[in-house]
């Protein structure tokens, strides 16, 4: 199999790495020979241990002049975003003529470029969504398997092309547990890089409309802010109660630490692994809308949901005070990973999406 992606997948910097990185160990542990290839061409010494760790070769050099050597070897090929999909769909198809080509959508990008021209009126933004639209639909179309990561993206392309074959992938996350009670723990925490729009966006949204409410009724609360984040917006951020730490190795200090979880998105799409990644901790959260798309949650039963900024602070405020609340949506967040994103939901997934190839012995 060959695996084409923008970027060597790194768990510390974004959710995406991290169901990559998952995504890689189930199919090298199923058998698969696995080609790694970069669409930036770049990849560090850690880069490539990484994959080794996880069972994959990265290959080092032109993907052209790779799929022209080896192409005629590949039983599959997994193309991930829509710029991978769209830039080599034609010529897996021309070198690698018997492989079974899958779309790995990640998220449907056009989908959130859509509610983000909507949230701001940038019509500039619209039309670029759009373009995005007709893209991933281009490579959906001539693709053998599409993979989404909810069923809500599922139902809509089901609408849009019915005759694809679109396959449910969600983020996939071990369930870790809850490590400490409700009285040992204090504070948020939000995980989120500021390259992904989105969580820039949340962020700015948190600090100048939440946080002032949540710091007038506890003058002690800080959020955790953790995730690459540019100096800019380190600079305009930089206030009482907000504490950021950008990219750090190791979460779970933070995650077996604080009292809750915030997801205060105001657009995106797909599902959020920054929800996934608290909930597996038994760590609640308090959640928009948005962030809670695809993630089967329910108010009151898995999670708070709160759209504008009042509610959402009162929302904080009361999960943030109520031990038996607490443990209550603690004690479903663990049942909610395990339930919809664990493994072995992944693993039969994934084995149920490749089974029309069968993985070859070759070296590839």
């Amino acid at each position: 199999m060959l695996v084409i992606d923008s970027v060597v997948p790194d768990p510390t910097r974004d959710s995406g790495s991290v169901r990559a990185c998952q995504i890689l160990q189930l199919l090298h542990a199923d058998g698969w020979e696995i080609s790694f290839l970069a669409g930036d061409g770049y990849a560090s010494a850690g880069d490539i241990a990484r994959l080794a760790a996880l069972g994959v070769r990265y290959v080092d050099g032109h993907p052209l002049r790779w799929l022209r050597k080896n192409g005629h070897r590949l039983d599959a090929a997994l193309l991930c975003r829509v710029p991978i999909a769209t830039q080599y769909l034609g010529l897996v198809r021309q070198y690698a003529p018997r492989a079974t080509v899958v779309f790995d959508t990640v998220d449907l990008h056009h989908l959130r470029e859509r509610r983000a021209a909507l949230l701001t009126g940038n019509r500039r933004l619209g039309r670029h969504a759009e373009q995005s639209r007709r893209r991933e639909l281009a490579a959906i179309s001539r693709s053998d398997v599409t993979l989404v990561v909810s069923a809500d993206e599922q139902a809509t392309l089901a609408r849009e092309l019915p005759g694809s074959r679109v396959e449910l992938l969600s983020n996939i996350h071990e369930v870790h547990g809850r490590r400490q009670g409700f009285h040992a723990r204090r504070d948020l925490l939000f995980v989120g890089g500021f390259g992904h729009p989105p969580n820039a966006d949340a962020m700015h949204w948190f600090a100048t409309d939440i946080l002032p409410l949540l710091l007038a009724d506890d003058p002690s609360i800080t959020l955790h802010l953790v995730g690459d984040i540019d100096e800019a917006s380190r600079r305009l951020l930089n206030r009482e109660g907000l504490k950021i730490h950008g990219r750090v190795d190791d979460l779970a200090p933070l995650l077996d630490g604080c009292r809750l979880s915030v997801a205060p998105l105001r657009f995106g799409a797909g599902v959020k692994g920054k929800v996934n990644l608290a909930m597996s901790y038994g760590l609640p959260v308090v959640v928009t809308s948005v962030a809670a798309e695809g993630m089967h949650l329910t108010d009151g039963v898995d999670a708070l949901v709160a759209d504008d900024a009042e509610r959402f602070a009162a929302s904080v405020m009361r999960l943030y005070r109520d031990p038996e609340l607490w443990m209550r949506l603690s004690d479903a967040a663990l049942a909610n990973v395990s339930n919809h994103f664990s493994v072995d939901l992944a693993r039969r997934s994934l084995r149920g999406i490749f089974s029309r190839g069968t993985p070859s012995t070759d070296e590839a």
